[in-house]
């Protein structure tokens, strides 16, 4: 597939945006590479008008993304966006684990893109420093992140090199794209209250540069169950309770220390407590609890192809032991 122009955008297929028209779409005539681009006025005066220049032949942009490349990126880019959406969801403090809850408002949906932005940061260990969001490579970058349909990109962002992410909360995935944000290839004659505007699809499509492919966020188990089982594992009683529910409902499902954590919101030291589940989980499904926290049942779950390593759980099957010739451990 070959775009216009000879943009790579499209070099590694299609992407969210393209495949599923999750970027807003727009109407008329997309200025072209070679043509001039006029950004809007800043507080410090208008900006110079420049030669709009085909992603191929940025110079700058392609130092920024060949730095980019030069890291695993796409596992840090999913490690920071996981890390903002626990963040803004805390857990560990609210029962939540997914950003489609309804008790998730619209001002805390939005503010994922905000913390994003540090968490990318820190993540990439690069520094917050202006004119925009941080240096790549010695060119200024700024870096938005969105849960929505669109970015929006400041009035200082306009025709500078932008780091697109975007969070599909209901796919659980995300996908991150560079592009120079030129201001002929942003939406509208005004802007939003803010004066930000937002990428056009058909830029978004030919001019932006894959950074990250749509790729699976880490996985939440708990997303996995479905209204009953949820009623069930938050119902009321103690954490021993739930947790016994939790498991027999995700059998052989590796559990993160994290879910664990958001079963026994409010609690102190959940973790130590979840061990009061191991015997009546055995008792009343024969199911065998397996702890990332010790090396012997670490090593165990490994053999059976379930890596529990951070202290996350699996509930197993005795049948699955007797397949792999592994003697099941002896309750403690």
């Amino acid at each position: 597939m070959h775009w216009p122009n000879g943009s790579l955008a499209a070099r590694d297929g299609p992407t969210i945006s393209q495949s599923r028209e999750l970027i807003v779409g727009s109407r008329g005539y997309l200025p072209v590479p070679g043509e001039i681009c006029q950004p809007d006025a800043r507080k410090l005066g208008i900006p110079d008008p420049h030669e709009i220049l085909d992603p191929v032949n940025d110079t700058e942009l392609q130092e920024v993304l060949a730095w980019l490349r030069a890291r695993p990126i796409d596992t840090l880019l999913r490690d920071a966006v996981d890390s903002a959406v626990k963040y803004v969801l805390d857990g560990a403090r609210t029962w939540r684990f997914d950003l489609n809850d309804p008790s998730v408002d619209s001002d805390e949906r939005s503010s994922v893109g905000t913390k994003l932005q540090y968490h990318v940061i820190e993540g990439l260990g690069l520094k917050k420093e202006p004119p925009l969001d941080t240096t790549i490579a010695d060119r200024p970058v700024e870096i938005k992140g969105t849960v929505r349909k669109t970015w929006m990109i400041p009035r200082e962002g306009q025709c500078e090199i932008t780091l697109m992410i975007r969070i599909d909360t209901r796919r659980h995935e995300f996908e991150a794209r560079l592009m120079r944000a030129h201001r002929a290839w942003l939406t509208g004659k005004k802007g939003n209250r803010d004066l930000k505007r937002s990428p056009r699809v058909d830029a978004v499509h030919r001019y932006s540069l894959v950074v990250a492919p749509p790729t699976p966020l880490p996985p939440e188990p708990l997303r996995m169950l479905d209204d009953e089982q949820v009623a069930r594992v938050f119902g009321p009683g103690g954490l021993k309770g739930r947790l016994v529910e939790l498991f027999a409902s995700l059998p052989e499902t590796v559990i993160p220390r994290g879910s664990i954590a958001v079963v026994g919101a409010g609690l102190h030291d959940p973790l130590r407590r979840a061990r009061e589940a191991k015997v009546p989980l055995r008792e009343k499904y024969g199911l065998v609890a397996l702890v990332g926290t010790w090396p012997a049942e670490r090593e165990l779950a490994r053999r059976m192809g379930f890596d529990i390593s951070g202290e996350a759980w699996v509930a197993v099957y005795p049948e699955t032991f007797h397949a792999h010739e592994l003697d099941i451990p002896v309750p403690d």
